[in-house]
């Protein structure tokens, strides 16, 4: 086959080019419709197109080793989530679309009288992605959050901030006030309202957040969102409540999480 320069190129390499452009959801599906696309669906030089640009900078951040055959099973292994940054951070690639998704561990908050095992303690969760999350004893005065660098995320997408909790069955407190979250990126900033603990009486009000039960067992609330675009800088986040000086208790944090928002 003639490319427009005059020179020849294979037809392998023009359905990969042709798949490239595609999602590599779509890319997946093709290898259904022959040998050439079963083998052009399979091409290092494709899967390559749809790994981050940084992921030679990723994968030796990984805890474990991350062992591959080829650029596919790369991609389709960091589908499932793996520990980064000495167990801080936990990556992640969206299936359908190759967008990062990264999560941020308790251990890698501030988190106001976190350093005091009177009121928080850091223990072991088999269900957590983390060896560690955040147990809160007690305190009055709820205030936590964190920074990342926008280059962590996938440029020109629009983000929301989750943060990712469950609460013990004596938990208390957490019914009202509402708590606020907000995310901040430059001049941007996203805010918004939840109750963690609503109860049986559900709110009516659309602009407060309650939460809803993830696919792992764990509850998430969205914090708020962003687009992400091509410069670096950094994506602040917080949660709290410190209007109100009530007890609160029975709160586990796992940590926060960054999703492209569909």
């Amino acid at each position: 086959m003639q490319a427009k320069d005059g020179s020849s190129e294979e037809p392998i390499d023009v359905v990969s080019k042709v798949l490239a452009i595609t999602t590599p959801a779509d890319a997946g599906r093709s290898s259904a419709v022959s040998r050439l696309f079963r083998a052009a669906s399979s091409s290092d030089g494709l899967w390559n197109r749809f790994l981050p640009s940084d992921i030679d900078e990723i994968l030796p951040r990984a805890v474990a080793p991350i062992e591959f055959s080829s650029k596919k099973d790369l991609f389709f292994r960091l589908c499932d989530p793996i520990v980064i940054d000495g167990g801080n951070k936990s990556f992640v690639l969206e299936r359908s679309t190759g967008r990062k998704c990264l999560m941020v561990s308790a251990r890698e908050l501030w988190i106001s009288w976190g350093g005091d095992i009177r009121y928080w303690t850091f223990t072991s969760d088999c269900e957590s992605r983390f060896a560690e999350v955040a147990q809160l004893l007690r305190v009055c005065w709820l205030d936590l959050g964190g920074e990342i660098r926008s280059t962590m995320l996938s440029p020109e997408t629009c983000y929301a901030a989750y943060f990712i909790f469950q609460l013990e069955e004596d938990s208390g407190g957490f019914q009202s006030p509402v708590q606020e979250a907000s995310i901040s990126i430059g001049a941007h900033v996203s805010e918004t309202r939840a109750i963690l603990k609503p109860g049986r009486r559900r709110t009516t009000d659309p602009t407060i957040q309650v939460p809803r039960t993830r696919d792992d067992g764990w509850m998430e609330i969205e914090m708020g969102e962003f687009l992400n675009d091509d410069y670096e800088q950094s994506v602040r986040f917080r949660f709290r409540q410190v209007t109100e000086m009530n007890w609160k208790w029975g709160l586990i944090v796992q940590g926060v999480e960054f999703r492209p928002k569909n």
